[in-house]
């Protein structure tokens, strides 16, 4: 599968699974994100990670220096609702599948960039 593709569709789940949380929150349909943090409200903040993902998405993730900026901030975001912190959240047992698919695509992402930056190094 070439690069781009691989970056697109990582992008992708990103974005269905941040849509998901979203809407498990506004439904209210346990497990849900909690509604605020100590730092932000979560749906702005996963509002925020979905239009950063469609951003790059349509920058292109790994064409231009905007999408790659993008694509690396969309990972981050991401790992703030997927990232190995979650395996000692009280719920885990019913989020475990999208925190190791949000980690894998966010990882995935973030190896691209990694590996795309050394071609072009």
């Amino acid at each position: 599968m070439p690069q781009t593709t691989f970056a697109r569709t990582a992008l992708t789940a990103l974005i269905i699974l941040q849509g998901v949380m979203l809407t498990a929150l506004y439904a209210g349909v346990p497990p849900h994100p909690p509604e605020a943090t100590p730092l932000f409200g979560m749906a702005p903040y996963l509002g925020a990670s979905i239009a950063i993902a469609v951003g790059a998405l349509m920058q292109g993730p790994l064409a231009t220096r905007t999408g790659r900026v993008l694509t690396a901030i969309a990972a981050l975001a991401a790992l703030v609702s997927y990232g190995p912190h979650k395996y000692l959240d009280a719920a885990i047992g019913g989020i475990w599948p999208s925190v190791v698919v949000g980690q894998l695509a966010a990882f995935a992402l973030l190896a691209l960039l990694v590996k795309t930056r050394a071609a072009t190094a």
